[in-house]
């Protein structure tokens, strides 16, 4: 068998792994037919996930990992059984249970008995790493396949309103082909989909209808796969494309609707069910603290140690997993690269910290551009130190650069002049301040200047797409006057207002000082570098290049923008309920953990002043009760410090987690959820004031 893709994202394997799979190759070939479904199986989803390894060779090499793993479990196998059966750790009376009357088969068995146990556990060890070494491999283009066809399956949408677009404007069916493939920094999967299309007719020398209905085979989408099956029977009888992408670019919003109704849907399926697994935390320590004060009960201290130092954080932590099956971020990172020559767009995605933009590119040229970069330098950095603010908003998680180191010396110096506890016993008498010194200052002090600083970066840059369906429809009035892009562009800035209005008066300035319109709306567009803006101007820019008359591709922007702006308040609207539903969990966990520590406990040891005196059993019917006993006595033992402490720690963490949680749901961000877990904690920290 062969496998032919367009192109690769690596196979993921080490350098020797050939020489591996090539030593396999027989045992494939024992192992596996031809015409196996597995092996057919395997290789179309090797070509789905662009891996160019053929699946003969990726297969061998899955039999020798395979094979190694399984071997190097064997051994720890035959090991472990020998340490738990030969040495007697574990004795076995009753192999086989039934009777047996004859004398040389029981001592057979007896004789052969442990060594036989230890052999299955080697065994069964080998089996269990052989399925291990095999299964993840051949996991690996499922996976990627999968992800590849998730992606695809959100891009399409924005993908056809492109093409649509594209076809408004007068481009022909392999012009749409080829801008399409052009498109990798937008469309992402989809583009690489159409490379491959390309690729087939350019380098093969494939007519393009043979290479799109290959291609409709090969795509790991099956709504992608639809598309090209239907655009291929447009493209044999001839029809109208443009009415084609039309239809099929409102049926693709319709679908983008009903994916988001589903998604919402499933969210809401998971509030419920955090609900209950949140609480069961609770409910297992409740349990556990009324055990421990009963006289006859055995529940150790440590049980309540796994319960708020374990299962609660793996309980938040595998419903942050739970949610991110179903809810995934907007893909792509909104930056877009220019077709001419200008470098300093095309690494703009690519700059760090301590790049200095235009100038890196020309340094050891000329010794003009060195002197250039050192004062670059200089004034990058005298504008950092005079307007910090700025720097922050536009790199927030460089905050923890500062915030960390100054988190710790504030820690050690407490605990180096005596203010905090430097043992348990100490961290159990003073529960509340040990804990705001351990936890809550580090959070407050990396989290606050985060979290601030995020929501501006994201708010300022948000505010340009906020007017943005409202801009378009502009523009395309403008368009249909007879102005040019870039006229519509000025006469949309007179008479608008707010920050995308700005942008359109700059870039009409930057274009009348010798920029190009394209290199003007890319460098636009990195500023905020928005994916759903970046979709947008990749659209315009695109458009502009063939023609100025773009009235109909701007409505159609305008349309993709709104239908945006549709699905994105529904699910603001609808994970609203989401958040509340798990901070009403969280103040629930609360409010039941401070009653119990007030009503229960406090009473419990107002009844009990000694900690571990009698209290006697008296009055009359405690009289009848013990009459033939002799009088009965009950001794408690509660440590209430200990408890408190547990039970602040608890609603903590539960705090931290949930406010996490809220804001994954509600952005597909952890990092939103900075502002919610603040929150949380803080109100749980106010509440433990008032009564631990």
């Amino acid at each position: 068998m062969s496998l032919e893709v367009g192109d690769s994202t690596g196979s993921g394997m080490a350098p020797g792994s050939d020489a591996l799979g090539e030593t396999f190759y027989p045992l494939y070939e024992r192992l596996f037919s031809e015409d196996s479904e597995f092996v057919v199986d395997v290789e179309r989803k090797l070509a789905q996930a662009r891996m160019t390894d053929t699946v003969e060779l990726y297969l061998s090499r899955a039999l020798g990992i395979g094979f190694i793993s399984g071997l190097l479990l064997w051994l720890l196998g035959l090991l472990l059984g020998y340490a738990i059966f030969a040495t007697g750790l574990v004795t076995v009376d009753t192999l086989i249970g039934m009777p047996l009357q004859n004398q040389a088969l029981i001592d057979l068995i007896e004789t052969v008995k442990v060594p036989a146990l230890v052999l299955v556990t080697g065994l069964v060890f080998g089996a269990i790493g052989f399925a291990f070494g095999f299964g993840t491999l051949v996991a690996v283009p499922y996976s990627r396949a999968s992800a590849r066809k998730r992606e695809i399956n959100m891009l399409l949408t924005d993908s056809v309103s492109f093409m649509y677009a594209l076809a408004v404007g007068g481009l022909n069916q392999l012009e749409i082909l080829e801008a399409m493939a052009n498109a990798e920094d937008t469309y992402g999967e989809v583009s690489r989909e159409f490379q491959s299309i390309v690729q087939e007719t350019e380098y093969f020398d494939v007519d393009y209808r043979t290479a799109i209905r290959k291609q409709a085979i090969e795509t790991p989408s099956d709504e992608l796969s639809q598309f090209l099956t239907d655009m291929l029977s447009i493209v044999n009888s001839g029809g109208d494309m443009e009415s084609f992408l039309q239809d099929k670019k409102e049926k693709h919003m319709r679908t983008a609707k009903q994916q988001q109704e589903t998604t919402l849907e499933t969210l809401e399926l998971f509030g419920e069910m955090y609900m209950t697994l949140s609480l069961f935390p609770l409910l297992l320590i409740i349990l556990m603290v009324i055990m421990k004060i009963m006289p006859d009960a055995s529940i150790s201290n440590m049980m309540l140690y796994m319960t708020v130092y374990a299962l609660i954080p793996l309980t938040g932590l595998g419903f942050i997993v739970l949610v991110s099956t179903v809810k995934h971020d907007e893909p792509g990172d909104g930056y877009l690269t220019s077709g001419g020559d200008d470098r300093r767009i095309q690494s703009a995605q690519n700059s760090g910290l301590l790049d200095l933009g235009l100038v890196e590119q020309f340094t050891g040229e000329h010794s003009i551009f060195d002197r250039i970069k050192n004062r670059e330098g200089t004034y990058e950095t005298i504008q950092v130190l005079r307007r910090p603010h700025v720097f922050f908003r536009d790199n927030p998680l460089l905050t923890l650069a500062l915030t960390v180191p100054a988190a710790f010396v504030v820690v050690a110096t407490a605990m180096a002049n005596g203010s905090a506890p430097t043992s348990w016993d100490g961290l159990v008498d003073n529960p509340v301040w040990g804990t705001f010194i351990y936890l809550y200052v580090p959070v407050y002090v990396t989290m606050i200047p985060l979290a601030i600083f995020r929501e501006w970066n994201v708010r300022s840059r948000k505010k340009v797409v906020s007017t943005l369906s409202e801009d378009l429809r502009k523009l395309s009035s403008a368009n249909d006057t007879g102005m040019t892009l870039l006229e519509s562009l000025k006469a949309v800035a007179e008479t608008t207002n707010g920050k995308l209005a700005r942008e359109f008066e700059m870039m009409h300035t930057k274009v009348n000082y010798g920029m190009s319109l394209t290199e003007a709306l890319t460098e636009f567009n990195n500023k905020y570098h928005i994916p759903r803006l970046a979709r947008t101007v990749k659209l315009i820019s695109k458009a502009q290049e063939a023609s100025n008359e773009i009235s109909d591709v701007l409505r159609t922007a305008a349309t993709a923008s709104e239908n945006h702006d549709d699905v994105e308040r529904e699910r603001k609207s609808r994970t609203m309920m989401q958040v509340v539903i798990i901070v009403m969990t969280f103040v629930t966990m609360l409010a039941v953990m401070a009653i119990l520590k007030t009503q229960f406990l406090d009473t419990m040891a107002q009844l009990n002043p000694g900690n571990g005196a009698e209290i006697e059993s008296g009055g009359a019917a405690g009289g009848a009760a013990g009459g033939a006993a002799g009088g009965s006595s009950m001794a408690l033992d509660i440590d209430t410090n200990l408890f408190s402490m547990l039970f602040f720690h608890a609603v903590t963490l539960q705090g931290l987690l949930a406010g996490f949680i809220s804001g994954y749901i509600r952005d597909a961000n952890l990092l939103s959820g900075l502002k919610y877990a603040i929150a949380l904690v803080t109100v749980a920290l106010v509440v433990w004031i008032m009564v631990g």
